[in-house]
């Protein structure tokens, strides 16, 4: 019998955490200022921390904390506190890439899940059992892994080792994100939270003998952007992933907004209820609001990743930009008698269509008649950031709904 996956979710700060949770996720993971793969976001202080996991607990959800960057000897004596803390804040596991933090873990928080992260390169069995056999509860594979060698682990494996595996979001050029270019040409070290993403930049070949005279390596006038990978995205074969025997569906974007990860966190929540309502169906289809929601985020092209092989794991060699189709501008914290209490997260006008995402995935679509300000005036738009405002809505919205609308370019 299969496993119900679980549906993990990024939280870059407690904003998130809650908007992630609210949205569908069932696990949420984040990390401390220190020691996380992420160093932009804001992450999380041990109070926040604790806050963040009695808000999760208090709704049957858990929440796992990154302790996967590969840390000095300066930093060792640092990590028993932060596990202890950690510890007494709640979580419900720790992610972790180096095996001395691994021992640390079992040694200060022995009754704590451990899960190996991606930065591990689990990418076959022999791997992923010598894991289990040090403690690991679960691993996060590699995402160089296709479907077929995903379900040979998940044979050769002990059934109580669980797996997790990425299912949408940004890929790395690098084999389970252990990059070297970002420190070798900036000083910011990826395997330590501090990407400079030089992947994503437009390159140009200079010859050894004849220095300042750039020359374009791509095919178009554009130039080329040759190690830009596409985002990942599994919507329309979560099925496959799922009989495939991942236990955890991992969304990549710890460094995303709190809009971004409500609205794709939705969006894979309805995907995976779909698939749950008969996971024994001969065959799935992914709703297509599920599609039209991953079209509302901010996003560079979507291929499959490398779950059908790697010729399928495509680039964008273009451009290195994203696709942005609608803009985020405001968060419901009310409604009452027609009225819908607002605060401002980007300018709207009078006349303009918006569309609300509420928390429980429905999408529901506005003209409003009226803005009103603070001071009950009417005005004819909202250009104060986080000003209040108010705007008619026969449509009951749930607080921590989320307006936005299509950007002026795409009308």
């Amino acid at each position: 019998m299969l496993p119900i996956p679980e549906l993990l979710a990024p939280a870059g700060d407690l904003e998130r955490l809650q908007y992630a949770i609210r949205y569908g996720a069932d696990a949420v993971y984040c990390g401390l200022t220190e020691f996380g793969m992420r160093a932009a976001p804001g992450n999380f202080t041990p109070e926040q921390l604790a806050e963040g996991a009695a808000f999760a607990h208090a709704r049957g959800k858990k929440i796992y904390l990154t302790m996967n960057t590969l840390p000095t000897n300066e930093e060792l004596e640092r990590i028993p506190q932060a596990i202890q803390d950690a510890v007494a804040a709640g979580v419900d596991a720790f992610i972790v890439a180096d095996l001395g933090v691994l021992a640390m873990v079992k040694q200060y928080a022995p009754n704590t899940e451990i899960h190996l992260s991606t930065q591990a390169g689990i990418t076959n069995w022999a791997a992923a059992k010598a894991a289990y056999d040090l403690g690991a509860k679960r691993v996060v594979l590699a995402r160089e892994l296709d479907l077929r060698a995903i379900a040979e682990i998940r044979a050769h494996v002990p059934e109580d080792l669980e797996l997790e595996a990425f299912v949408h979001g940004a890929m790395c050029m690098s084999v389970s994100g252990r990059c070297l270019l970002s420190q070798y040409m900036t000083g910011r070290d990826a395997n330590r939270g501090q990407c400079a993403q030089p992947c994503r930049w437009k390159y140009h070949l200079v010859e050894e003998s004849r220095p300042g005279q750039f020359m374009e390596i791509g095919e178009t006038e554009e130039g080329s952007y040759i190690l830009n990978a596409n985002d990942m995205c599994t919507a329309p074969f979560i099925d496959l992933i799922c009989q495939a025997g991942v236990d955890s569906l991992k969304i990549e974007g710890r460094a995303k907004t709190a809009y971004y990860v409500a609205s794709v966190t939705s969006a894979y929540r309805k995907a995976l209820d779909a698939f749950l309502q008969d996971p024994t169906a001969e065959e799935y289809t992914c709703p297509d609001d599920v599609f039209e929601e991953l079209d509302r985020t901010s996003h560079r092209p979507y291929s499959p990743g490398f779950y059908f092989g790697r010729q399928q794991a495509k680039q964008e060699t273009k451009n290195g930009g994203y696709l942005r189709h609608w803009e985020f501008i405001g968060v419901v914290e009310g409604w009452q008698d027609g009225v819908a209490q607002c605060s401002q997260r980007g300018k709207f006008c009078l006349g303009d269509t918006i569309e609300a995402l509420t928390p429980l995935g429905e999408r529901i679509t506005l003209t409003p008649e009226w803005i009103k300000n603070e001071l009950s005036e009417e005005v004819e738009s909202t250009p104060h950031a986080t000003m209040k405002y108010t705007i008619p809505c026969e449509t009951a919205l749930p607080a921590y709904s989320l307006l936005r609308r299509r950007v002026p370019s795409e009308k």
